[in-house]
């Protein structure tokens, strides 16, 4: 708790614990350290498959094509990933998932190199992205299991979106520097092996990750519900594929500006600036106590960031670019944070690695339709043509975020209701 209260009035909003106090919790560095090594790669994944497959094929489309199979790939296990985490432990998932992602990368790139039809890369994109490791969401659960609804959870919350965003304002600066003074293969096959290192070693943290749930008669009896059962987080799935369109518009539509500018090694600069903006708007957030509704925010950052995304397409130079690209990354980090946020309150603490994963792989659908279609638009359109994609997806998930806001609202605390929405353990269901 706070260490103060000014008056009884804000009394539930006291000023926030801040990050020298949560990086002092218990235990904390043993998973953050390997944490952030090993969610790294995540960051260079889908650029490292658009500059490899464009190199090899000569079109942004193929290439858009194939990190979209990644993604959704991606988007369809990752839940199954982080339920099978909920119930059997963190480790038991992780280690057999590095080394399987770790090999499928490495096949996919020597198959782009050998000029292999563009069905065969599919083929290879699918196991990469199902074996994408669930770093991020198993970071944040392991919070909650340190916390346990302390006012920290969300700090904890802005400093998880602020370690993200970090992550990608290096990955992408990293994977073009491989990729275009290296070697085309450079990114993905050092992804493949950040991904295989960091992974075992976040693993090896045995001692911080949750509990797998084994009440009953000594073996795992309860049933949980699905976390897709709750509404909230249905609606919070739509508003994250619209922030996935952004992120996955930007990386191809970006690459295809910089290329057009005869620039290409601006790219990861802009990605960089585009993250920073995210970053530094995610520092703040974790600073302020805020008095407002989690529910009012999300609403406002989102709209501040469809409008922000609808201008991107108007750009026609590097350094306005750049400036818009800062933009939408400040207002990204608003609605990623209070999103996170609002799963503590709407998801009961044994589903929710599941929920974080739900989120996390609605991100990276919106990310691979969006660098399907905005390959396609650089392709058929003109330059920048791409940049529409952004626009229409965060304009279409605020139209669902307005109209289904309602959801967002928790079960009342002390309820425990029998498909997993209280805030008490899950009772066993006949």
């Amino acid at each position: 708790m706070a260490s103060t209260v000014t008056t009884s009035k804000d009394s539930a909003a006291t000023s926030r614990p801040g990050y020298g106090r949560l990086l002092r919790t218990r235990g904390a560095w043993t998973f953050l350290l390997p944490g952030f090594a090993a969610r790294q790669p995540f960051a260079m994944l889908t650029l490292s498959i658009v500059l490899l497959v464009q190199h090899t094929t000569g079109s942004y489309g193929a290439a858009g094509a194939v990190a979209a199979v990644t993604g959704v790939s991606m988007a369809l296990f990752a839940p199954y990933t982080g339920r099978l985490a909920d119930r059997h432990g963190q480790r038991a998932v992780l280690v057999p998932g590095v080394l399987v992602h770790a090999a499928a990368g490495l096949a996919l790139t020597a198959l782009a190199l050998n000029g292999a039809p563009l069905w065969a890369l599919f083929a290879a994109a699918v196991p990469t992205g199902a074996s994408v490791p669930q770093v991020g969401p198993m970071v944040r659960a392991r919070w909650g299991v340190r916390l346990k609804g302390s006012p920290l959870m969300a700090t904890a919350a802005a400093f998880e979106s602020v370690t993200d965003e970090f992550t990608f304002v290096v990955g992408p600066l990293l994977a073009t520097a491989l990729c275009t003074t290296v070697d085309p293969s450079a990114g993905l096959v050092t992804e493949a092996a950040l991904t295989l290192v960091g992974g075992l070693l976040f693993a090896a943290q045995k001692g911080t990750q949750p509990p797998v749930d084994t009440s009953g008669d000594g073996h795992t009896r309860v049933r949980h519900a699905s976390a897709l059962r709750v509404p909230g987080v249905r609606v919070l799935i739509v508003t994250f594929l619209g922030i996935g369109s952004v992120f996955g518009g930007m990386q191809v539509s970006l690459a295809a500006f910089t290329e057009s500018i005869g620039e290409p090694g601006l790219n990861g600069v802009l990605y960089g600036v585009f993250a920073a903006g995210n970053m530094l708007a995610g520092l703040v957030c974790g600073a302020i106590a805020w008095k407002v509704a989690p529910q009012r925010r999300l609403i406002v950052a989102y709209a501040a960031l469809a409008l922000a995304a609808s201008a991107l397409w108007t750009a026609d130079s590097a350094p306005l670019l750049g400036a818009l690209g800062l933009l939408v990354g400040m207002c990204i980090a608003p609605a990623l944070i209070t999103g996170y946020t609002l799963v503590e309150s709407l998801v009961p603490a044994g589903a929710r690695t599941e929920a974080f994963t739900w989120l996390t792989g609605a991100v990276a659908l919106g990310q691979a339709a969006a660098v399907t279609i905005a390959g396609q638009f650089e392709d058929r359109l003109w330059d920048g043509a791409g940049f529409l994609v952004p626009m229409g997806g965060t304009l279409l998930a605020l139209a669902t975020l307005l109209a289904l806001r309602s959801r967002l609202a928790g079960a009342p605390r002390g309820r425990t209701v029998a498909r997993g929405m209280g805030h008490r353990e899950p009772v066993a269901v006949d």
